[in-house]
């Protein structure tokens, strides 16, 4: 692969969700324990801190027009999940049971995987699907960092 003179830092800064209403999205993430940024967000526009990155919540149509694509309803399966990596099956069953309690879609139980570990499938408010999933194959630091194994 070639390389030109300029490249992206290999990181990722924001991740916005196009969401129908972005009061009743943020309260749903809210439930599940994140907290909106008081100094940033506003009645339009919600960011969310985490470690490293912010999950922004913004209007799916004003997204679209804003990025210049068709805002027409998408389809069930977007292409993209967002994941979530456990230290443990239990906390994978834990977090899929609170995030259906707090009005999440189940979309598949928590089972052993092809892959060796164990996941499942929910999806918030506006259908974004959320993997919740613990690989034996990979650490999550006690700060929620992901190590990927050397080589």
């Amino acid at each position: 692969m070639s390389r030109t003179k300029e490249t992206f830092e290999p990181r990722i800064s924001l991740i916005t969700l196009g969401v129908r209403d972005v009061e009743a999205s943020a309260q749903f993430y809210e439930r599940m324990g994140f907290e909106r940024s008081k100094s940033s967000s506003t009645d339009s526009v919600v960011f969310i801190p985490l470690r490293g990155i912010v999950l922004g919540l913004f209007s799916r149509t004003a997204l679209a027009e804003d990025a210049g694509l068709d805002a027409s309803p998408p389809t069930p399966f977007g292409g993209i999940t967002i994941a979530y990596n456990t230290r443990s099956e239990e906390e994978v069953d834990r977090l899929f049971e609170l995030m259906v309690s707090v009005g999440g879609k189940p979309l598949k139980a928590p089972q052993k995987v092809f892959w060796g570990g164990y996941s499942c499938y929910v999806a918030d408010p506006d259908g974004h699907p959320w993997e919740i999933a613990f690989n034996p194959h990979w650490e999550v630091s006690p700060d929620g960092a992901m190590r990927l194994p050397a080589g």
